[in-house]
């Protein structure tokens, strides 16, 4: 049996290399490494218009990490502190995962990912959560907090070590200043940090329901813990599932488009010098 395709959306950063300097979709290596390590084929996908249609190449799909999601897309005003905000990715990913959940492809929602999958099925977030409460270490570093995992949910039958359904706390590396406020529909939370925040959300699998979709606040890519994507990978190897139930790819996240305006990257490249 062939290895499986494993998806992953990309940031969209200015970024650079050698001598040059310019917009990338990009991908920190970690992420890789750790679907090549569960013996995936890792596939990164740029966010621009139409890149849902690389559904069909996929066996599953990792929404990952990165900048604010736009607030209009949960119609808030935006924070000052919100930042990082590339309004062409969250409708890239929007599509992917409206794609995805009607394929019954497996997904995992990393950090951004969660938030996404929250706000794609109708929940809002905190803009920007208060210090000291153990999610935001100093930029450009993880932290590391304790989380809470639900009894018997999906999420705890991967990380529970002995395969055990009873309620279990882990310490989960973390780097992130928003969080879920309202919860999406649908979205069942089965982790939470001391403070109350909700740390991951599943769709419960079952007859009629999705196969495999998980998501979570912290960042298991960061760590030394590779259940999660092995769990995604290993759920892309058993084969898509049936389909979602009727309504998901009629819900809000199908219902966002992309608009036909040209991409960040060739918008941004015409103000570059020629080379």
């Amino acid at each position: 049996m062939s290895a499986p395709v494993i998806g992953l959306s990309t940031y969209a950063e200015p970024a650079q290399w050698a001598a040059w300097q310019a917009p990338a979709a990009l991908l920190p290596t970690n992420y890789i490494d750790q679907v090549t390590e569960a013996g995936g084929v890792p596939l990164l996908l740029p966010p621009v218009p139409g890149i849902a249609r690389a559904l069909g190449r996929l066996d599953g799909l990792i929404l990952t990490g990165g900048g604010d999601l736009d607030p209009a897309g949960y119609g808030a005003e935006p924070d000052p502190r919100t930042s990082r905000v590339h309004p062409e990715r969250d409708q890239a990913e929007l599509e992917l995962l409206a794609a995805a959940l009607a394929d019954g492809l497996p997904i995992l929602g990393i950090c951004r990912g969660m938030q996404l999958i929250n706000v794609a099925r109708g929940g809002t977030l905190y803009q920007d959560l208060a210090a000291g409460a153990g999610h935001r270490p100093t930029p450009g570093t993880f932290g590391s907090h304790p989380v809470r995992l639900a009894a018997g949910s999906q999420l705890i039958s991967i990380l529970q070590p002995d395969g055990g359904q009873a309620e279990l706390t882990l310490n989960v590396p973390t780097a992130h200043h928003q969080g879920i406020a309202r919860l999406g529909d649908g979205l069942v939370p089965v982790a939470w940090a001391q403070d109350g925040l909700i740390e991951a959300v599943e769709l419960p699998p079952g007859p009629g329901q999705h196969p495999f979709m998980l998501a979570v606040q912290w960042h298991p890519e960061a760590g030394q813990d590779r259940r999660l994507v092995s769990a995604l990978v290993a759920a892309a190897a058993d084969g898509r599932g049936p389909g979602a139930p009727a309504g998901w790819a009629a819900g809000q996240a199908a219902d966002r488009r992309l608009s036909p305006r040209q991409s960040i990257y060739t918008r941004e490249r015409e103000h570059l010098p020629r080379c």
